[in-house]
């Protein structure tokens, strides 16, 4: 399958993104000018005089370690240092520097300088470890601040930051060279766009820049080293993220125009287990949409795709007794069965150990999926015997 185009427009800044700025600063500030007084005097004042009056409606605020609320100012200073970026004239005169040492050694090898004749050694910037150090701690305001992703998303260059640290991580994907510090970063930045992806006011926004299709050169690689496995789990998390909503037609249709379910399949049968749980969940929330089960059955190859790999599934199951994923098995082959075509199909080919007492233990005491199981029979009933 040929990989989308990686240049999704994104969504202009100058309409849709404003830098956030702490409330009346610019009011402080000229108090303090007009009224000439020290800096403890001005304090003082400013405390006697109360909180300054509201100019709209308040940001919902969660809390944060030990109580302290959590709010958009609260996390001002790490989104600053998010966007940080060195000086244009530090940047020139770094960039002229390394070019004239890779000339005086007869190599030139970009973003790196060479000290007596060494290896090259990386330029790194003064605010590179404060833009990581930003990313973690934003990681873990998700939970803490509800409303964080309206702040991501309005938030003048926060959403191209994200991606810039996204697209740094594509050289290393082939041939695979990810490290587990590269992977952990990035899955951070990840770990934010789900939380844009999550919320119902950002979620159209980020569908209409096509922010998924740059994550799709992560599900499609293919090394099994622990690093790579973390980033195609947090990849997938952000696209479960946008199915799980339940108003996600419009999600189901951006998906399925980009080719999503080969993808989902590929990690289906040779990813870990976890990350095969959230891509057969994908598979699955996508065909509960009728959109998503008549894509899948319009065709004998995409019906057929898609039932091997859930054959080959039930087969590993025999040995491995997933119980997670035989219940998102059940359930797709559930709603397959709801299509004429299909349901014809799966009368041939579903596998015997579905239809015999080979799952009965795995599935003592889950009532709710051994009743989607005899369903499933039941629909079956024409040719499966009771």
């Amino acid at each position: 399958m040929d990989s989308p185009a990686m240049g999704a427009p994104l969504p202009p800044s100058s309409s849709q993104s404003h830098r956030i700025t702490p409330p009346h600063a610019a009011n402080h500030n000229h108090n303090l000018d007009h009224l000439s007084l020290s800096a403890p005097q001005a304090s003082s004042l400013l405390a006697s005089a109360g909180p300054p009056p509201a100019s709209g409606p308040s940001i919902p605020a969660g809390t944060g370690p030990g109580g302290t609320p959590t709010t958009a100012l609260s996390v001002y200073h790490l989104i600053n240092q998010l966007c940080q970026r060195p000086p244009p004239s530090a940047a020139s005169a770094t960039t002229m520097a390394t070019a004239s040492t890779a000339t005086a050694n007869g190599s030139a090898t970009p973003g790196s300088t060479t000290i007596g004749g060494a290896a090259p050694t990386p330029v790194k910037d003064g605010s590179e470890s404060a833009r990581e150090t930003a990313l973690l701690e934003l990681s873990k305001k998700r939970e803490q601040y509800e409303d964080l992703a309206l702040v991501l998303w309005h938030s003048f260059g926060v959403m191209s930051s994200l991606l810039q640290e996204i697209i740094a991580v594509y050289p290393l994907l082939s041939p695979p060279a990810l490290t587990a510090h590269a992977s952990n970063r990035v899955c951070n930045a990840l770990a934010l766009l789900q939380c844009v992806a999550s919320h119902h006011e950002t979620r159209a926004l980020f569908l209409q820049a096509h922010i998924p299709l740059f994550l799709y050169p992560f599900l499609n690689t293919t090394s099994k080293t622990r690093p790579f496995e973390y980033l195609r789990l947090t990849s997938l998390g952000v696209i479960g993220a946008l199915v799980k909503q339940s108003d996600n037609s419009q999600v189901i249709t951006f998906l399925l125009s980009t080719e999503i379910i080969p993808l989902c399949l590929r990690i289906m049968e040779t990813g870990s287990e976890l990350s095969k749980t959230v891509a057969i969940f994908i598979v699955q929330k996508i065909l509960l949409d009728d959109v998503g089960l008549a894509y899948v059955c319009q065709t004998y190859e995409r019906f057929y795709a898609v039932g091997t790999v859930l054959s080959n599934m039930v087969t590993g199951i025999e040995e491995t007794g997933a119980v997670r994923l035989l219940k998102h098995i059940i359930r797709c082959y559930l709603r397959l069965s709801d299509n004429i075509r299909a349901r014809e199909a799966l009368r041939a080919c579903l596998p015997s150990s579905l239809r015999d007492a080979t799952f009965v233990g795995l599935l003592r005491g889950d009532n709710i999926t051994r009743r989607c199981l005899a369903t499933l029979l039941l629909n079956l009933s024409d040719e499966v015997g009771q």
